[in-house]
Formats: C-alpha cells, sequence, structure tokens
C-alpha cells in the first residue's frame, strides 16, 4: 500500500511541474523577449551540468539512511551531517569553479547583445551561491527519500518547482526584465527549497541528536556517491550523444526529425521513475530474499501496465504525429518513433534491477555497465546512421537500451526468469510494431487487427498482473461507478 501511495505521489511530483511549465513559457517568452529567455535557457543548463558536484551523495544518504532506519538516531545523524559537511564543500568549491566558467561560457562564448552582456555581468555571482545551496539540497532530499517521507518530498518540490517558474515571472513584471533581478529570483526559490527539506530533517532525521562527523560514514558514502557520479556522467552520454552525432553527418532538421520523437518516447519512464524513487529505501531496508522478490514483483506490475499502453502507442502515433504537426513531419518521424518506443519500454523495465544493484549497495555496477556501454553504442551508432539513416540511430539507441536491461537483470540475479517472464509481452509489442508498418492507418484490416491485439494485451496484462494490481484496478472501477451514480442522481435533482 506505501509503495503504491509513494509511487502516486512522485508521478504527481513529475507531473505537475510539466504542466505549470508548458503553461509559463509562453508567457516567458513574451515577457522577458527570445534573447533573454535564451540566456536563461543557457544559465539553468549550466546550472543542471554543475549538480555533479553533489557528487551522488544525496543518492548515498539516501541508501544508508534506509539501511539503518530507525534502529539508531545516533547513527543516521551522524551520516546526515558527514553528507551535509561533504556536499556543502564540495558545493562551495563547485560555485568558486562556476564564476569563472560562466563568465566565459556566457559572457565570451555567446553571442549577445551589449544590453544583455550588461545585465548578465551583475547576475553572475547570484550562480555562484545556486551550486551549494542545491547541493545540500540533494543531501536533504535523500535523508527524506530515506525515511520514505515522499509526500512531504513531493509537496516541497512541486511548491518550489512552481514558485521557481512564477517567481521571475513576477520580477519580470514588477521591476522589468533585467537579467540581475531573475536570476536572484531563481537563487531566492532554491533557498527557500533548501530551509524547507532542512526543516522537515530536523523533524524526522535528527530529533534530539547532536551534530557529528564521521571519517568511516564519510569514506563510505564517497566511495557510494563516486560510483553514482560515474553514472550521472556517463549515463547522459548515451542519452544525448545521438543527437550531436546525426547533426554532424546528417543535418539540424534530422536532429528534429529524432528529438521530437525521442522526447515524446522518453515520457514512457515517468511511471517506472516513479516507482522505482519509492522502492529504492524498501531495496536498501530488505533482505537479499526479499529483495528479489520485490523486484519480480515490481516488473510483473510495471510489465502489465506499459505494455498495453506502449501497444496503443505504437498504433496510434502516426496518425498523432500527422494531426499534431503535419503529414511531412510523421512520414519522416514515425518510423523512428515506433523503434524508440520499444526502446523505452524496455528501459523502462531495467529501473527495477538498476534501483535493486544501487540500493544494496553496488553502484559500481550500474556505472560499470554503463562504461561497457558507451563504445559499443557509438559504433553501432555511426553503423546504424550510416545504413538506415534516422531510424538507424533509434536502432543503435534500442540495443543499447536492450543490453543495459540484460546486464542489469543479470547482475541482480534475474535474467533467467526476467526473460521468461516478458516473452508473451515483447511478441505482443512486435505484434503491434508490424501493424503500424505494415497496415493502412484506419483500413478495416488495421482496426481489426488493432482491436484484437489490444484486447489480447489487456487479458496477459490482467491474467499476470499481481494481485496488487487488481485491488488497485477494482477499487478505481467502484469509485468510478459511484461518481457516475452520483452524477447521474445529481442531473436527475435538476
Amino acid at each position: 500500500m506505501s509503495i503504491r501511495k509513494h509511487t502516486g505521489y512522485n508521478l504527481l511530483g513529475s507531473l505537475l511541474p510539466i504542466g505549470v511549465s508548458l503553461l509559463t513559457v509562453p508567457v516567458y517568452i513574451r515577457l522577458v523577449g527570445d534573447a533573454r529567455y535564451g540566456v536563461l535557457a543557457l544559465v539553468w543548463s549550466l546550472l543542471g551540468y554543475f549538480s555533479v558536484f553533489n557528487f551522488g551523495l544525496g543518492r548515498a544518504t539516501a541508501q544508508r539512511l534506509a539501511a539503518i532506519g530507525g534502529s539508531s538516531p545516533e547513527r543516521a545523524a551522524s551520516v546526515f551531517w558527514t553528507a551535509v559537511a561533504m556536499n556543502g564543500a564540495l558545493g562551495a568549491m563547485g560555485g568558486l569553479l562556476l564564476w569563472p566558467v560562466s563568465n566565459y561560457f556566457l559572457g565570451q562564448g555567446i553571442s549577445m547583445d551589449a544590453g544583455l552582456k550588461a545585465e548578465l555581468g551583475p547576475a553572475l555571482p547570484w550562480l555562484m551561491l545556486s551550486v551549494p545551496l542545491m547541493t545540500l539540497s540533494v543531501v536533504f532530499g535523500g535523508a527524506l527519500q530515506g525515511y520514505e517521507k515522499f509526500l512531504e518530498l513531493n509537496i516541497i518540490a512541486v511548491a518550489t518547482a512552481v514558485l521557481a517558474q512564477l517567481l521571475p515571472l513576477l520580477v519580470a513584471w514588477k521591476h522589468g526584465p533585467d537579467l540581475t533581478w531573475l536570476l536572484a529570483s531563481v537563487i531566492l526559490t532554491r533557498l527557500f527549497l533548501c530551509i524547507l527539506l532542512f526543516w522537515r530533517c530536523r523533524i524526522h532525521v535528527l530529533g534530539d541528536s547532536a551534530a557529528a562527523f564521521s571519517r568511516d560514514d564519510a569514506k563510505s558514502l564517497f566511495v557510494f556517491g563516486g560510483w553514482v557520479t560515474v553514472t550521472s556522467l556517463v549515463s547522459p552520454l548515451l542519452v544525448v550523444l545521438d543527437r550531436f552525432v546525426i547533426g554532424s553527418m546528417m543535418s539540424a532538421s534530422a536532429v528534429t526529425y529524432y528529438v521530437v520523437p525521442f522526447q515524446l518516447a522518453e515520457r514512457a519512464t515517468l511511471l517506472p521513475s516513479a516507482l522505482t524513487q519509492a522502492l529504492f529505501p524498501r531495496f536498501a531496508a530488505d533482505s537479499i530474499v526479499e529483495s528479489r522478490q520485490l523486484a519480480t514483483l515490481s516488473t510483473r506490475a510495471l510489465a502489465a501496465v506499459t505494455t498495453p499502453a506502449m501497444i496503443f502507442a505504437l498504433l496510434v502515433v502516426e496518425p498523432f504525429f500527422r494531426l499534431w504537426i503535419g503529414p511531412e513531419f510523421a512520414s519522416n518521424a514515425y518510423v523512428t518513433a515506433l523503434i524508440l518506443l520499444l526502446a523505452y519500454w524496455i528501459n523502462g523495465l531495467a529501473y527495477v534491477p538498476y534501483t535493486q544493484l544501487q540500493a544494496a549497495g553496488r553502484p559500481d555496477l550500474t556505472a560499470k555497465c554503463h562504461l561497457v556501454e558507451l563504445l559499443p553504442y557509438l559504433a553501432v551508432l555511426f553503423l546504424g546512421l550510416r545504413l538506415w539513416g534516422i531510424p538507424g540511430a533509434a536502432v543503435a539507441f534500442a540495443l543499447r537500451t536492450f543490453g543495459d536491461w540484460a546486464l542489469l537483470m543479470w547482475f541482480a540475479g534475474a535474467l533467467p526468469s526476467g526473460a521468461a517472464m516478458l516473452r508473451i509481452p515483447a511478441a505482443l509489442l512486435l505484434g503491434a510494431l508490424s501493424i503500424a508498418v505494415g497496415l493502412t492507418v484506419g483500413s478495416a484490416s488495421w482496426w481489426a487487427a488493432s482491436v484484437t491485439l489490444l484486447t489480447a494485451s489487456l487479458a496477459w496484462a490482467w491474467r499476470s498482473a499481481p494481485a496488487q494490481i487488481h485491488d488497485l484496478a477494482a477499487g478505481a472501477a467502484k469509485r468510478l461507478f459511484i461518481d457516475l451514480r452520483w452524477a447521474e442522481r445529481w442531473a436527475q435533482s435538476k
């Protein structure tokens, strides 16, 4: 029950800021202008890159506190304060390094008019403060995750994310779109986030325990966090390198035909991400046997929920692109989208062994998997682009995600059982791919094949889903029936 609730909290916590961003971006552009918004986007990207100075200590803190549980408050306080001291120092180093980097990259490396450069100069010192605030917030968030305080964590994250979108708009409306004021408002929201998270940590993690620093804790946290950092550095390369290679080997327009389907397919990981965030502290606290049982149950649940949804996406992606963007884009991008949807289906399932291994204290295994995949992926990417163009890049990415899943499942000791579990959904997905490529959308044969396949996928999902999914579906159906009955009675009373 708690995992289900925590997954729901995490999912809503991911979706709500996306909705707010979709609403505010057009307002930003109208209020501050294209050029100034472009500078802000570059600043946010630069700050995102400097999150590497967290050095994985947020994840390490969550793992250690989840493993300790409530057995030793003094031990938990030692881990917490040690992580805070380390990440505070690392954040200060990152802030000092950010000053010359941002001064060069934004002040000299980017072409902008003299007015924007004049605004940017006084605004850059604010960026130095953002890095230590960010690294400390990550530790505080990791501590709350370790204690499974997902509702509070997501409420704070959503509130500050909304504030980070709205406060700069309010500042621009009141004081004008000056970059100094805009960046100061961004840093203010980060400070607010840091204060709120620390307040909750004082209540749930620290209690009356005194501050302490442990060299043993520092060593274990740094080793764990170091491997997480390797993953944090290599994993984005495995995701973004393809578009740079496409741009250099083909054209900028070719990148568009790849990136739009990629970003659409990437949304399929929202549910696996939300679920595995909730699972992480459970994996860390459970025994090996319990962890494997929970991982098997979670994979079954994910496969049962995502397979019918992915089959539906495969069947409608071409008409969706045609309606959303246009026939020309659909003809150029839908095959790529089909391949990437399959890739992200298996990638979503790989979240479970990935989280299981890290929670068990083996982030080195996940990092080594990504390091092993990098060079073969690049070779297959170049070959795929040469042979098949943009769909070839999607094939390379799909092969890489399948290999990643297989390696992670093997290290987790679940590859044979996992492969057996996924034989039927994989066959159903390949059937959907055949319909999408081989039949004309809207024809009688397309409708007959699509309805038959969707029905078969729903029947398989219901049969293979864990009992918890059945209970969830039954509860949702009951609430829907009650709501419909209430609406009917209300309509009759009118």
